[in-house]
């Protein structure tokens, strides 16, 4: 296992708010923050002197004058983050080179397309196009390094239905279901039947033909029985988790968790599988706070930040053993608007995020944190922040860990080139 790396992703569907995620909390841009949070509902976070306020973290890497805090439903993070296992990377978001706010106003750069749209946006963040497009980096990252593993139908794995992200040229994803591999109804599953008749229904839709259409139609199917059984025979036991500290994972409490669970009983047959890389995708909902954001937004970050934690003790229990080897990252189509937008925020476009596990280089704040200023050197209207580090660059640095070569990193990320040499922000070991 000591060659193994797994690279997972949580796409934060909705766009999150990065506002109340992660803050500044030196007084001068305390006093900005608490300004344009309160200018129509209070949607603001309380201080650190408060009950419920703020967690203060230290980065090792101080910003001149600034101090920074956690939300306080991310309490799960701040342990991880305090003890070295958790970063955090400041302001990132779709960029196609390097930009300043007057280049954006005055439209004399090149900003990426249909900035502010959900379904483009997430598009964009996975593929570096809008909607439609077929490749995304995690999958171009699959077909590099697909030929690492001996089963190269486990590449590229999601829970959470279809995705662009981890879809390559030849990589495709494999989907499951957060009990594991989904298996064809009527031959191992879904339909209550006798052994010998789910037989002989195998045996039907596998049978060879010399009609084109049916022979790959029969291929296809084989192709998925015997993955299925691999995969199934690999899987861990969900019993041999049971003793790790568990959050919440009935019914819909942490839909997170629950999906992060069957990643880690996967993760655990690497080596019955003979795995050397592979990438996952897992997802939650429910971020687009435009309205009634006090309420709806404190119980995502705490699921997030409690499966986060979870996944993290799963990756060191002695079933699964692969703490070193799985980083974490977060993801979502863009942040919100620093203005409020009545009782919540409107749809923006940098944002912050967290990159987890003992190969990340933690306990420390990547990136130049924004400034708070409204019409200051990071808004480009309403609080929506410039990114200051662009997905190319996020995504190169954890590209670069999980063993793509500098040569085929411009492959990966087609906007890579535009940012020069830096393509690694540091944040992994």
């Amino acid at each position: 296992d000591d060659d193994y790396r797994a690279l997972v992703c949580v796409f934060l569907h909705g766009g999150n708010d990065h506002a109340n995620s992660v803050l500044a909390t030196d007084a001068e841009s305390w006093n900005v923050y608490k300004q344009l949070r309160t200018a129509g509902a209070d949607i603001s976070v309380p201080a650190a002197d408060r009950a419920g306020g703020v967690l203060p973290i230290s980065p090792l890497t101080g910003q001149s004058g600034r101090a920074f805090a956690l939300h306080p439903e991310l309490a799960p993070l701040k342990e991880l983050f305090d003890i070295g296992s958790a970063a955090m990377v400041a302001n990132t978001g779709p960029l196609i080179e390097p930009m300043s706010r007057e280049n954006y106003l005055n439209q004399t750069g090149r900003a990426p397309p249909k900035l502010f749209s959900h379904n483009d946006q997430t598009s964009v963040w996975q593929a570096f196009a809008p909607e439609g497009a077929l490749t995304g980096w995690g999958g171009r990252m699959g077909d590099l390094l697909a030929s690492f593993n001996q089963q190269q139908s486990f590449t590229c794995i999601s829970p959470a239905g279809n995705a662009v992200w981890i879809s390559g040229k030849d990589t495709v994803p494999y989907q499951i279901s957060v009990r594991g591999p989904a298996a064809i109804n009527g031959v191992y599953g879904g339909l209550s039947w006798p052994s010998s008749v789910a037989g002989l229904f195998e045996k039907i839709i596998t049978q060879q033909s010399n009609n084109v259409f049916e022979q790959s139609l029969a291929n296809l199917s084989r192709s998925a029985i015997d993955a299925q059984q691999r995969l199934q025979a690999a899987l861990l036991d969900d019993s041999a988790l049971l003793d790790v500290p568990v959050v919440p994972l009935t019914g819909n409490a942490n839909w997170l968790a629950t999906q992060l669970r069957v990643v880690a009983r996967i993760i655990a047959g690497r080596s019955a599988l003979g795995m050397r890389r592979q990438i996952f995708m897992v997802t939650m909902g429910g971020f687009d706070t435009h309205d009634q954001q006090p309420t709806r937004h404190p119980p995502l970050l705490q699921q997030l930040a409690q499966g986060i934690s979870y996944f993290n003790s799963l990756m060191a229990s002695p079933a699964v053993d692969a703490s070193g080897s799985v980083t974490l990252m977060t993801a979502s189509e863009f942040g919100r608007t620093l203005a409020t937008n009545g009782d919540g925020t409107d749809h923006g476009w940098g944002s912050h995020h967290f990159v987890v596990g003992d190969a990340v280089r933690g306990g420390d704040l990547y990136g130049r944190f924004p400034d708070y200023g409204r019409d200051g050197p990071d808004d480009v209207g309403g609080g929506r922040l410039l990114p200051a580090i662009s997905v190319d660059q996020y995504g190169s640095t954890l590209a670069k860990w999980f063993g793509v070569s500098n040569g085929a990193l411009n492959d990966v990320f087609p906007n890579l080139a535009n940012f020069g040499s830096e393509r690694d922000i540091g944040f992994m070991g």
